[in-house]
């Protein structure tokens, strides 16, 4: 009988609804998509817990699955032996109690957990490969080392967030190759956390320009007054944010300034000259999707990110099945040096809120690649269908302190059992 593929997950904190409950357990459980729930083809066989939530549920879909827990990463890369005992590593590090940079970053510990993978990798002799939930790193200097270690050992390497894989209303890819003139893509809530996803949403699209993706030469970030001050000088193109906030099912018809608390926008300047935006139309549930807006000659194209896709979150269910499909070939769906321009910008946003939006210059993100000629697995549709990725039963969090019992055992088990 062939070995199964195994995978080691490396999570910050495992609460409901966390990123590590909304992708881990689809390794367990199956993906949710359109066309049902598809069965993995890989397997989950040892998970890290940096942070135990006090509603933390991934104890029990641990026991529940037979997934063995460490003390440390290089417990869950090896199986506790002394060689690399796993196929790949899936490391979400995202959510927990970490602190903020003076600049508002949440200094998440991606770095470091690919840091320890790596260095058992390197040791081992052995590269894997490895999937980094979201953006690199909060810090560019972290992200370009792990970007440049990956390529120095030889590690198959991917990072992304769910929305470029989410449904699109309409199903649309700027056509490859053909020019585009401006673009913008809206966003909302949280500004680094939710900016990493307008920024993906609009990367996916203008990284297919003609030419292909030159990396960009400055960032800015206005907050306030100057957002629509700007827009009046010219700066970024008001017509295109209000095409893509009518593209958002249910949404506002228009972008009303005095509705929205606290906005802020990423003006982008790209090495070819190009120009986009991303207006972060605040938190308070004036706009809760992404959407996109690009200019080519007189036409705009217009597209919603819909990532409202029920209980079963199946946005995350069609990421999975890209990281599966990256685990399995060891190559990428989509270029990792997109998720390595977008963790710069977001970088450079950051700083120039934090100095009052002050033009950042951005000689790093020297960072030129083609967009790919084929497509991520994403659903065809610019909706969820039907019941296929309807409710799925999580264990209650009020039961799992008393059903897992800590601690973890050094040999890593979990010693006792539930009730």
């Amino acid at each position: 009988m062939e070995k199964p593929f195994q995978i080691a997950a490396i999570v910050t904190s495992y609460p409901p609804r966390s990123h590590a409950a909304v992708i881990v357990t689809k390794f367990l459980r199956g993906f949710p998509t359109d066309e049902g729930l598809i069965s993995p083809r890989t397997r989950i066989v040892s998970m890290y817990i940096d942070q135990i939530h006090e509603q933390d549920i991934g104890r029990q879909i641990a026991q529940e699955h037979s997934v063995v827990l460490y003390e440390s990463i290089r417990g869950a890369l090896t199986l506790g032996t002394s060689r690399l005992a796993v196929d790949a590593v899936l490391i979400i590090g995202e959510h927990g109690d970490y602190p903020r940079s003076q600049l508002g970053q949440e200094m998440l510990p991606r770095r470091y957990f690919f840091e320890q993978v790596a260095g058992v990798i390197g040791e081992m002799g052995r590269p894997i490969p490895i999937f980094s939930d979201k953006h690199l790193a909060y810090r560019w200097d972290d992200a370009r080392w792990m970007y440049e270690t990956a390529i120095e050992q030889g590690i198959p390497i991917w990072a992304a967030s769910a929305v470029p894989v989410s449904w699109r209303s309409p199903n649309f890819d700027h056509p490859l190759g053909e020019k585009l003139d401006e673009a913008v893509s809206v966003g909302f809530h949280m500004l680094e956390r939710y900016g990493f996803h307008a920024i993906e949403a609009l990367q996916c699209q203008v990284e297919r320009r003609v030419g292909g993706e030159t990396g960009v030469r400055s960032v800015q970030c206005l907050s306030g007054a100057e957002v629509w001050r700007s827009a009046e000088q010219g700066q970024w193109s008001r017509e295109l944010a209000e095409k893509a906030v009518g593209a958002i099912k249910a949404g506002p018809d228009s972008i009303e300034p005095s509705q929205i608390d606290d906005p802020h926008i990423f003006l982008i300047d790209y090495r070819d000259g190009f120009r986009a935006a991303i207006p972060m139309l605040g938190d308070t549930g004036y706009i809760t999707k992404f959407a996109y807006a690009g200019r080519r000659s007189q036409q705009i194209d217009v597209v919603e990110y819909h990532i409202d896709s029920g209980p079963a979150q199946a946005a995350f269910g069609y990421l999975g099945l890209n990281i599966e499909e990256f685990f399995l070939t060891g190559k990428p769906p989509t270029p990792v040096e997109r998720t390595y321009l977008t963790t710069g910008i977001l970088e450079a946003a950051m700083i120039s809120n934090g100095s009052g939006g002050a033009v950042v210059k951005t000689p790093q993100l020297d960072i030129s690649y083609q967009a790919s000629n084929s497509s991520p697995i994403r659903p065809e549709g610019s909706r969820p269908m039907g019941t296929s990725i309807g409710p799925w039963p999580l264990p209650k969090p009020g039961a799992t302190k008393a059903a897992i019992p800590v601690p973890i055992g050094r040999d890593g088990t979990i010693r006792g059992s539930s009730n």
